[in-house]
């Protein structure tokens, strides 16, 4: 008994139409299972992030805080010196005095020694 095998282009075409269906559907597969991974990952990533920026946002307003400080400690001192003005020059005026004179005596002194030395 012979047996006939007959195979048409249309069942041909369905079955590669089959096998594509079958290897696209185990790659979606594969393709949401690593996609299910990364978002995982995401996830702590952001929540790490959250925690983070709450670590940030924290110090940023204690630095404000301080920056604020220091800016009002300035503006006094700045104050404090306009008004004190004259007391200030006076004070530069001595100092620079005081170093002039001490300037001066340096300069005299070394040649008193010479003098003394060659009599």
């Amino acid at each position: 008994m012979p047996v006939t095998l007959t195979i048409t282009w249309e069942g041909v075409l369905l079955s590669v139409l089959a096998i594509a269906g079958i290897c696209l559907l185990v790659y979606l597969i594969i393709l949401l299972k690593k996609l299910i991974g990364t978002l995982q990952e995401v996830d702590k990533i952001l929540a790490d992030a959250k925690v983070i920026s709450a670590v940030a946002a924290d110090k940023a307003q204690k630095v404000d805080g301080l920056i604020d400080g220091a800016a009002d400690t300035v503006g006094t001192v700045v104050n404090a010196i306009k008004g004190n003005q004259s007391m200030v020059s006076a004070a530069t005026n001595f100092v620079n005095a005081t170093s002039s004179f001490a300037n001066i005596m340096k300069k005299t002194e070394p040649k008193q020694r010479k003098k003394k030395t060659n009599k």
